[in-house]
């Protein structure tokens, strides 16, 4: 469950000082409403988890100049928005160029980003809906969409609805997407190696 914290809307840069440096919650700015987010937990959490020991590993055999971090913010192309994603890939020598890397782990520039993760809950539409157009509009090359628990709609999902892990890849600035079920190998642009599969995804909380 999500909340507001404030009624009255206030900027990217209002959201970062105000932002706690620490608390058992975790903070997003959506269209300049702070929200208040649950830390992932549980099947959540080992999802996130297992999903970034697997891309880390790949990232280690490739020796790709790419890094996982323990939290960042990506702040939206209309600087209205600030969201943390479960997992996200960074390009090491692209973040030169952002100004707020340093200070703050802030991302302003798609570029600086390889993959980036949502692990689904019941706060669906705004990982299908809102920050799906958010990053396709910031230029990420790669989403990846986890729903282990089938929350998605079923124009998401299709029906009957199904754990469903989705990728989309940014194609003339529109994400292509494509869904993966139960037996199939995840195809992912940025690593075609990958070795994994969605069953072993989400055997990670069954």
């Amino acid at each position: 469950m999500t909340a507001r914290l404030l009624e009255t809307p206030v900027s990217f840069n209002q959201f970062i000082e105000w932002l706690p440096e620490s608390s058992e919650q975790r903070y997003e700015l959506h269209r300049g409403v702070i929200i208040e987010m649950p830390k992932p937990r549980g099947k959540h959490s080992q999802v996130a988890g297992y999903i970034a020991l697997k891309v880390g590993i790949e990232i280690e055999r490739l020796e790709r100049p790419y890094f996982i971090p323990k939290e960042c913010i990506v702040r939206s192309l209309d600087k209205e928005s600030g969201y943390e994603p479960d997992v996200i890939v960074l390009d090491a020598p692209a973040l030169m160029d952002e100004p707020q890397w340093e200070s703050g782990s802030i991302l302003t520039l798609g570029k600086s980003i390889k993959v980036i993760v949502e692990v689904i809950s019941t706060n669906w539409r705004d990982d299908y809906l809102t920050k799906l157009g958010e990053y396709e509009a910031l230029g990420i090359p790669e989403l990846w969409l986890v729903d282990y628990a089938a929350f998605g709609g079923r124009r998401y999902i299709g029906s009957p609805k199904q754990p469903t892990f989705t990728i989309g890849s940014l194609v003339d600035g529109e994400y292509e997407l494509q869904q993966f079920r139960s037996g199939d190998r995840i195809l992912s642009p940025t690593f075609p190696e990958l070795n994994l599969t969605v069953d072993q995804v989400f055997a990670a909380v069954s």
